[in-house]
């Protein structure tokens, strides 16, 4: 087959990573287009893909006045700006990946997938859960089933201190009003994975949450507002430490790639010094703007009766999702790699490893997810086959609603219907 071309919109992280794909498969795609409103963002995907100077965009809308040149576009711009390109490429006829979360608010993914639908195009949202060997695996030994019917299960979304401090307290994804809530920037993944693990339209949901720690008043005493101006005694017992995050714990330890080539893409050691001197990752945790919770818990009614129980929290170690699943038959244990079934008439446990090597690069996160949603949506766009796709239109408005509806719960304390 021929490569698929891909335009990418947003060259940050996400847009990086699955320019990788391409040069590790150059023969399924190349890239055609890039659009970045920052010059060595652009560029440096831009020369990845060997990209002409005439299609190296400072916006999308500039990608979008010319005639439709590519098969597919890769939106990875921030979370309140996807609705207006998807919408634009939809009617051009490119097909679509989608960042996850749609859009930060219910109407606009109603637009997304309306648009989506009305040009009839492929289209897949990055809910790269679904795609993990360790989810195909999951679900397939669920349908058979080997521990009988479902009737609850309890979920840990272990987000790390680290990477709470990286993306929710100094980047990003730190406030609601410039990106979105927490559930839905960082676990709309899980709530989608519930409802995908589940099988089962969910009825009602609840949620409780706060911004418990990273708060000025749990400053300790003397600290600086940033991790360099702070006291050698103050900083060096801080695990929130810019310095010991990305330079002693990353840096000096021969890590080059996520989370510091955030803070610069040459990441060299003056590189990472310049950026946490003065960049929003060199600030103190506790002297940031951010107010997206650092904990929250969805519990979740199914139509069937059946239950389940979400917790996000930043104070953990960074690691894969914890899940227990009773059945009727027997239950299951999973880390996210390891799948222990206990089978209740025996009372024996069986172990499979489904785990897959990870090199630290972004298309080998989330269990490799990225890279398996990677090659499922090149290879749907190049056989028209939408099959291939495990989030499409309605699965992924129907979970982004479920999350949109555990929020309410959290700002208003009630049971949302769904």
């Amino acid at each position: 087959m021929q490569p698929v071309k891909l335009l990418i919109v947003g060259c940050g992280a996400r847009g990086a990573g699955y320019a990788h794909y391409t040069t590790m498969y150059p023969e399924n795609a190349q890239i055609v287009g890039v659009a970045d409103p920052d010059d060595e963002r652009r560029n440096r995907i831009g020369d990845v893909g060997k990209v002409p100077p005439e299609f190296r965009f400072s916006t999308w809308q500039d990608a979008a006045q010319k005639p439709r040149f590519a098969d597919a576009v890769l939106i990875c711009t921030q979370d309140a700006m996807h609705e207006e390109p998807a919408v634009a490429f939809a009617k051009l006829g490119y097909h679509i990946l989608l960042e996850k979360p749609m859009a930060p608010e219910p109407e606009a993914c109603k637009r997304i997938v309306q648009a989506a639908k009305d040009a009839g195009i492929l289209f897949a949202v990055c809910h790269v859960m679904r795609y993990t060997a360790y989810t195909q695996k999951l679900k397939e030994l669920l349908d058979s089933g080997v521990i009988g019917e479902i009737v609850s299960i309890q979920h840990l979304e272990p987000v790390g201190y680290w990477h709470q401090a990286h993306s929710y307290v100094r980047g990003n994804w730190r406030r609601e009003d410039e990106s979105s809530s927490m559930l839905l920037a960082k676990s709309c993944h899980d709530v989608d994975w519930l409802r995908y693990i589940m099988g089962r339209p969910c009825k009602q949901i609840q949620s409780f949450g706060s911004l418990i720690h990273f708060r000025p008043e749990n400053a300790p005493a003397g600290a600086g507002k940033r991790c360099m101006e702070c006291p050698a005694e103050i900083e060096s017992h801080c695990p929130y430490s810019a310095m010991k995050i990305y330079l002693r714990d990353r840096y000096d330890k021969g890590r080059r790639l996520w989370p510091l080539d955030v803070l610069t893409p040459d990441v060299t050691a003056e590189n990472l010094l310049a950026a946490i001197k003065t960049g929003p990752y060199g600030r103190c945790v506790y002297a940031c703007d951010n107010d997206v919770v650092d904990n929250q818990v969805v519990n979740l009614f199914f139509d069937n009766g059946t239950t389940a129980s979400m917790t996000m929290t930043a104070f953990t170690e960074h690691s894969g999702r914890l899940t227990r699943i009773f059945g009727t038959k027997g239950s299951i244990d999973t880390d996210s790699e390891i799948i222990r079934i206990t089978d209740f008439a025996t009372d024996q446990t069986q172990v499979i490893n489904t785990g897959v090597e990870n090199d630290g690069g972004i298309l080998s996160g989330h269990g490799g997810g990225d890279l398996a949603l990677m090659e499922r949506f090149v290879r749907a766009v190049a056989t028209n086959d939408p099959s291939l796709i495990l989030s499409g239109t309605d699965d992924t408005l129907e979970s982004h609603l479920m999350v949109f509806a555990a929020e309410k719960s959290r700002h208003t304390g009630t049971v949302q219907s769904l």
